[in-house]
């Protein structure tokens, strides 16, 4: 059988070698895009042709950084939306991506002119620069959510924003260095994982090399240099290399076209940085892909790869059998070559090759032509992710977090992990079992317990590696651990255990709030009226709201508990409220409700350890039930308790006496409260285990330990223990039991001044 073809070594093509740009006057033509819209049909064709018409009018006199013609641009996008045959709708979008936002044409004019469905994709490209926002990363936030979710709409939206960014990047050159600095930043950080997200792996390496290029310039002309020196120097390796593998599938009798392709100078830096080496030491910056008819080929070209050149089976992938998220497919493998050259080979169908490059860009490709497998996969994984958006977008109300969540999301790098009952889910490199449960859903990670992998338990932060099979054990009355935040890796992950977090706070910052205003109110002699909203008092709530400024009473009680509204305010106001009403105040209560004397007017709260995080004890001076107390109620921080003795507490009393409160402990206490203790030491064998007995014995838990890295070396050492302790009699005694302790020569209660 004939070889199919095999082609010459070439420079890497996902940075094009682009010839002299053309003339503005040919540029600003439709004569420069026409000549790619060979897979359109005529009426297509004359529908993109009559938006060139529409936005060539609308940016008429307009001008780029470059000087060129500024309709330039929106054809160069178009072009590239071509080359990724994407259909007419898209071109006409990418052909008038700009005239809302820079030529005042409106939705509804684009509507009537060409269709909703165009207009919409318009729309979706559209900045927010007539919205007004506290700062520009604010506004670059939501200008991406907005993007974002009208991508989860419509993905088409996505593909015309990376042309746009692709050009952009592309004719950079004009702009001032610190302006092109940031782009390429953002550029990086977001559009390039996102190119990968979506499968479209040329327009990825492509935007990310020239992102290097413009954040790191020295670094970039270095390599470029050497990469161009170096492929001077080894074109006598690859020749002698292209023969040996022509040679070999001639004997095999296979069709396979062989392509060369070069390592970007990006990824080329970020070996020599990750591994530490030098750009000498670099020796596989080339390597080859061989593109096979069929599946099955795919398998024979590496057998016959194999016997040409030793394997290393360290270095060997099977996407094909397990695609990755993004729909990519291709065998990969690591083979010495002449003179031990590590040689590395992607194997795959022209089919697998499209979807690999372009992403989920060949689904308008393969639509009309019976679904392809892989534009399948592509299709569905790109769908779960873009729901997953939706999902973060319901429970994040604030643009920067959401596009944090969105940036943890976009890992290059995947996993693949299997259920119990065998069916794989990707999750990023570094994921963990909650990362895990949440992927399934997000009961199964609120209520997560533990888990086990490959049948054993492991850890909940324990780290998952491909092909394990993981089992999340959950409980009905288990909820999420704030712990998790530290080790989860998904965006749904920590936008779902923050979500919850918030929920749990507003709840207890409302139940805080209704205490504080009744204490309030009975000082002035009041009951709360009834919460209930088919209460009669339910008028006089929203009254109340409105005058406060809050969404509703429930809103209003939250404010009250987070500090954001003062109870003594809100109670004055509520009291006339009910005075209007005809009700009085009660002798009996109002002598009892303002017979105990107070540093401020706020009334006072009694605590029992059970407030969670509406209420917070301050690290300062870590006070126990016993120690006299006092509460700041912080602008929008809930209640924050303070000793009365406390320096940091003190300064704030001089400077902001009207927000703080009586605090009293309650009788019955919920939980232990931690207290730091220092003990000076005789330094000898076992002494940790003599001090952990002695607390245990006065029934105290050690929540920390610490000693100087130096305490080893000296006779004397000092040892600081955090202690979880009932109340000061309790401390007392813990006290009591380590002075008796043989090697303790001191101890003492420390109140720290910071939290460290």
């Amino acid at each position: 059988m004939a070889q199919r073809s095999l082609t010459a070594w070439f420079p890497f093509p996902g940075l094009r070698h682009v010839a002299a740009p053309p003339t503005d006057a040919a540029a600003a033509s439709f004569d420069a895009l026409a000549p790619k819209l060979g897979y359109l049909s005529k009426a297509e064709v004359k529908r993109v042709r009559e938006a060139y018409k529409f936005a060539d009018e609308a940016h008429l006199g307009q001008k780029r950084a470059t000087g060129e013609p500024y309709i330039t641009h929106p054809i160069a996008v178009a072009g590239i939306c071509a080359e990724w045959r994407l259909d007419a709708q898209t071109l006409m979008a990418a052909l008038m991506h700009d005239v809302v936002e820079d030529c005042g044409v409106s939705k509804a004019e684009l509507i009537e002119k060409f269709d909703a469905t165009t207009a919409e994709l318009v729309d979706g490209l559209t900045k927010l620069d007539k919205l007004q926002f506290s700062t520009k990363e604010e506004s670059q936030a939501e200008s991406f959510r907005k993007m974002l979710l009208a991508m989860a709409r419509d993905l088409r939206v996505i593909l015309v924003k990376l042309a746009d960014r692709l050009h952009n990047m592309r004719t950079m050159g004009a702009m001032a260095p610190h302006k092109a600095r940031r782009i390429a930043r953002e550029t990086f950080d977001i559009y390039a994982p996102i190119a990968h997200r979506l499968g479209l792996n040329q327009a990825f390496r492509e935007l990310q090399d020239l992102s290097f290029k413009y954040f790191h310039p020295w670094r970039y002309d270095a390599l470029s240099k050497a990469v161009g020196k170096a492929r001077g120097n080894r074109r006598d390796l690859v020749s002698r290399i292209e023969g040996e593998i022509r040679a070999a599938f001639i004997r095999a009798g296979m069709r396979v076209e062989v392509q060369g392709r070069e390592k970007t100078v990006y990824s080329i830096y970020k070996k020599m940085r990750d591994k530490s080496l030098t750009f000498a030491q670099v020796s596989d910056i080339y390597g080859f892909r061989v593109i096979a008819d069929e599946p099955l080929q795919c398998y024979t070209a590496l057998g016959v790869l194999h016997q040409l050149y030793k394997p290393q089976s360290a270095r060997f992938k099977d996407y094909i059998a397990t695609p990755k998220d993004n729909g990519y497919q291709s065998l990969h493998t690591t083979l010495m070559g002449p003179l031990t050259t590590p040689l590395e080979f992607q194997v795959r169908t022209e089919t697998m090759h499209r979807i690999a490059e372009q992403g989920v860009a060949a689904h308008w490709i393969y639509k009309n032509k019976g679904t392809q497998a892989s534009a399948l996969i592509a299709q569905q994984a790109n769908a779960r992710w873009l729901q997953s958006l939706i999902d973060i977008q319901d429970e994040t109300r604030d643009a920067n977090e959401f596009l944090e969540h969105v940036k943890i999301d976009l890992f290059p790098d995947a996993i693949y992990v299997f259920t119990p009952k065998s069916k794989i889910l990707a999750l990023p490199k570094g994921a963990t079992p909650v990362d895990f449960a949440y992927a399934i859903h997000s009961d199964v990670g609120d209520h997560c317990v533990g888990a086990q992998v490959n049948g054993e338990a492991v850890p909940l932060r324990a780290e998952l590696h491909s092909g394990d099979i993981v089992e999340i054990i959950t409980a009905p009355g288990a909820t999420p651990n704030p712990a998790w935040l530290s080790f989860v890796r998904t965006g749904r992950a920590r936008s779902k255990i923050r979500h919850y977090l918030k929920d749990l706070e507003l709840e207890e910052s409302r139940d805080l709030g209704e205490k504080m205003l009744a204490q309030a109110l009975r000082a002035e002699g009041l009951a709360l009226p009834s919460l209930d909203p088919d209460a009669p008092e339910a008028a006089m709530w929203q009254a109340l709201a409105a005058w406060a400024g809050s969404a509703g009473a429930e809103q209003l009680l939250t404010d009250i508990g987070a500090g954001r509204k003062i109870a003594t305010i809100i109670a004055t106001k509520l009291a006339r409220l009910l005075a209007e009403q005809g009700q009085k105040p009660d002798a009996v209560a109002l002598t009892l409700g303002r017979y105990v004397e107070a540093p401020a007017s706020l009334g006072r709260v009694t605590i029992d350890g059970s407030e969670g995080a509406s209420v917070q004890l301050a690290h300062c001076c870590r006070p126990i039930p016993g120690d006299a107390v006092r509460g700041y109620l912080g602008r929008g921080e809930g209640l924050v308790v303070h000793t009365c003795d406390c320096a940091v507490g003190k300064r704030l009393f001089q400077r902001d006496r009207e927000h703080w409160i009586q605090v009293d402990w309650a009788e019955e206490l919920t939980r232990s409260f931690e207290a730091g203790i220092a003990l000076l030491l005789q330094n000898s064998k076992g002494v940790l285990a003599q001090v952990a007995q002695a607390v245990a014995q006065a029934e105290a838990d050690i929540i920390h330990i610490a000693m100087g890295d130096e305490a080893a070396q000296r006779e004397h050492a000092e040892m600081t223990l955090l202690i979880g302790v009932r109340d000061r009699q309790h401390l007392a005694d813990v006290l009591r039991v380590l002075r008796r302790t043989a090697p303790v020569l001191r101890v003492w209660r420390i109140k720290p001044a910071s939290d460290n």
